[in-house]
């Protein structure tokens, strides 16, 4: 590898296909690691799979010639933070069974939730800690709509095991253009553990987060340089492409690898 983040991809873009087959596909792309996301309208790994169904997946990802290290996590706070809490505990120990380093956070949009999703965090990255698993919550509207609103999560739940997940498609998409990565990116630079790579365009007054890296309004060479100025070192996870069939998701997946890590080796020149 040219440079020494590491560069996984999500199974966003084959979601239609089986957990079985994204896998395998993404390993042909290229790719060491792999997001576990949705797959064929189910999650592979929740907090309600068995052992035996964890370690199912696990041997797919190991057959594939993947490491599962990200996992797409979720939260329950409409029955409650206790019940939450046991849930999210319970997903965090699949995660660690499957071989997950990350958690994948995406907030949430009740504001109603919003102190109990904190207090949550904090609850549940003390869990994680202790099996080696990092939460990291991304851009995704409500409660980490900006920069700013990423930057206060990280402060109020205070724990090293909770950091943020820059994604600066997300950050176009959820604002309409109406804030950048490119300025927005600074705020959360030193706090920032992981990053998605997605573009995003804004036609119409619609915004489309299916695009192949470079292909929209992202300056991912300004995005990523500020991260790796301010002493970024985490994965890079690859969430969408413009291409829907697979065969075409196979060759956007593959140049986007490129695509990446020439990004990322020109900022080390």
């Amino acid at each position: 590898m040219d440079t020494e983040h590491l560069i996984g991809a999500t199974t966003r873009p084959y979601s239609k296909l089986t957990y079985q087959e994204a896998f395998e596909r993404i390993a042909r792309a290229g790719y060491s690691d792999v997001a576990v996301f949705a797959n064929a309208g189910q999650m592979p790994v929740s907090s309600e799979s068995t052992e035996a169904e964890v370690a199912v997946v696990r041997k797919a990802a190991e057959n594939a010639g993947v490491a599962p290290s990200m996992l797409l996590a979720r939260t329950r706070l409409g029955e409650g933070l206790e019940a939450a809490v046991e849930d999210y505990r319970r997903l965090v120990d699949n995660a660690a069974a499957l071989g997950v380093r990350w958690l994948l956070e995406l907030g949430t949009g009740n504001e109603d939730h919003y102190a109990d999703y904190f207090e949550l965090m904090r609850r549940a990255g003390e869990w994680a800690e202790e099996r080696d698993i990092r939460i990291t919550m991304k851009p995704h509207g409500g409660i980490s709509l900006t920069a700013d609103n990423l930057l206060e999560a990280h402060q109020r739940v205070g724990h090293d095991a909770f950091g943020i997940c820059f994604d600066p498609g997300n950050i176009v998409y959820y604002t309409l253009g109406e804030r950048r990565p490119e300025t927005d990116v600074g705020a959360v630079a030193g706090v920032v553990t992981t990053f998605i790579v997605k573009d995003c365009v804004v036609e119409g007054g619609k915004a489309d987060v299916m695009v192949t890296a470079g292909d929209g309004l992202v300056d991912f060479p300004s995005v990523l340089g500020q991260l790796v100025a301010a002493g970024f070192d985490g994965p890079l996870y690859v969430e969408c492409v413009s291409s829907v069939e697979p065969a075409e998701v196979d060759r956007d997946l593959a140049h986007t690898l490129g695509y990446v890590r020439g990004v990322l080796s020109s900022l080390q020149q």
